[in-house]
């Protein structure tokens, strides 16, 4: 086998074999397959999909490609990922409440995507952490902590970390073969017994109606649960973004909020319905009404605030994270609302882009964030504004970029008479 004729046969519609899915995640992990041939791969399989059986083989081939962990632990080992959005981080609220819960939650998590935001770049903006660590180091946290968010070592899916980096940057990434795979080889990797999932659906996710969204969800947790993964999945509005912020070191100060009992929006909503469906899937609650409590209260008590903060001292942050440590952009302009009305529509992905063209995301692989740039005191489909209110707050790094976010933000968000807001959970997928 070799790369060339596999990339033919995808191109051309041909059914790839499981031999030749497994003989290319290995190319992935040993170099014998090269960036360009990896961009191929992802752009046929982006075009012409791999079908149920081929998507299962990249899944269990990029698992195979490094080591699989197992766990020795006094209680459940769970985990929650989100198909990416804007504004969305729930997962630096939900790992330590879950690990407050009596959990284990070995996250190992990814950058920005295209228009989302990573939970790993967003960790970052915190000074001194550094997300990669040793499987021992990993295992320690754990163990330890209750949780650890990290990247994957070179020794956990390296198939897909090489896979990942191309499809950021080949506009690759709206694919469910590929998504699948990519989730779902890291966190069967780890070794999970439970595992959540939040499939993004609107127009700032990568699935942007119900029918795609769901039809991921479900395709996760087949997938999933074929690999002896107990799986469920939530499909939840993406047609606003999640928190009010967009950018890695302003998501940080919305989730210290959260944590600090400041922020009591739909960001904690849906950390709360997730950890209450996972929760009760762990058997650490009886039915989802105690779990989205139990979780709840967690974070009331400060519990899940520790666990952060403990967290973030290990990976070599500050010993007591706070919204202080966080960098700030040299610019700080107030976008105005044209006319009073309600919010009655926005382009999310529009958001999304304007923070990465602040530098807030990556435009070319390996290229180098600035923590500090995005968009604060974002409003959602159905909030009132006022003509000269704010509609936004831009943080951007010089005068220039600012002025060309601002023009991003009033081209992406639509005020009319009267809008009504969408429900934030719209299906389950068990």
């Amino acid at each position: 086998m070799d790369a060339r004729s596999i990339i033919l046969g995808l191109r051309e519609k041909r059914t790839l074999s499981v031999e030749e899915i497994h003989w290319f995640a290995r190319g992935l992990s040993d170099g014998t397959v090269s960036d360009a041939q990896a961009g191929a791969f992802a752009m046929a399989t982006c075009l012409n999909g791999l079908g149920d059986a081929g998507r299962v083989a990249l899944t269990e081939a990029m698992r195979d490609s490094g080591d699989v962990m197992t766990w020795d632990l006094p209680g459940p080992v769970v985990d929650k990922h989100s198909t990416g959005g804007v504004g969305d981080c729930v997962s630096l609220i939900l790992a330590p409440a879950l690990a407050a819960c009596g959990a284990y939650v070995p996250m190992i998590s990814g950058r920005g995507l295209g228009h989302t935001g990573g939970t790993l770049d967003k960790l970052e903006a915190i000074p001194g952490v550094n997300t990669e660590v040793s499987e021992t180091k990993f295992r320690q946290m754990v163990g330890g902590l209750g949780c650890a968010i990290v990247s994957a070592t070179g020794d956990i899916a390296p198939a897909d970390k090489r896979l990942y980096a191309v499809r950021d940057v080949t506009s690759t990434v709206e694919s469910i073969d590929l998504i699948t795979a990519s989730i779902l080889s890291k966190k069967l990797a780890a070794g999970l017994e439970t595992l959540v999932l939040d499939v993004k659906c609107g127009s700032g996710a990568f699935m942007g109606c119900a029918s795609e969204a769901s039809e991921l969800a479900n395709a996760l947790v087949s997938t999933a649960k074929g690999a002896g993964c107990s799986t469920l999945a939530l499909v939840t509005d993406m047609n606003s973004p999640l928190a009010p912020a967009a950018g890695n070191a302003l998501e940080v100060r919305e989730c210290l909020r959260v944590l600090e009992g400041r922020q009591d929006g739909v960001l904690l909503q849906l950390t709360a319905a997730l950890g209450g469906a996972l929760l009760v899937a762990a058997k650490l609650a009886t039915d989802e009404a105690k779990g989205r409590s139990m979780i709840r209260a967690v974070i009331a008590s400060g519990q899940a605030r520790e666990v952060l903060a403990k967290m973030v001292a290990a990976l070599g942050g500050p010993t007591d994270v706070s919204e202080t440590c966080l960098p700030e952009a040299s610019v700080v302009l107030e976008v105005q609302a044209k006319k009073t009305g309600h919010i009655s529509e926005i382009d999310v992905r529009a958001l999304g882009e304007a923070v990465v063209h602040l530098g807030g995301g990556r435009l070319y692989g390996g290229q180098k964030l600035d923590m500090a740039v995005g968009l604060s005191q974002l409003g959602r489909v159905g909030d009132h504004v006022e003509q000269g209110g704010p509609l936004a707050m831009v943080h951007a790094a010089n005068e220039a970029a600012a002025e060309h976010a601002a023009k991003a933000v009033l081209s992406a968000i639509v005020i009319a008479g009267t809008a009504a807001p969408t429900p934030l959970i719209l299906e389950t997928v068990e």
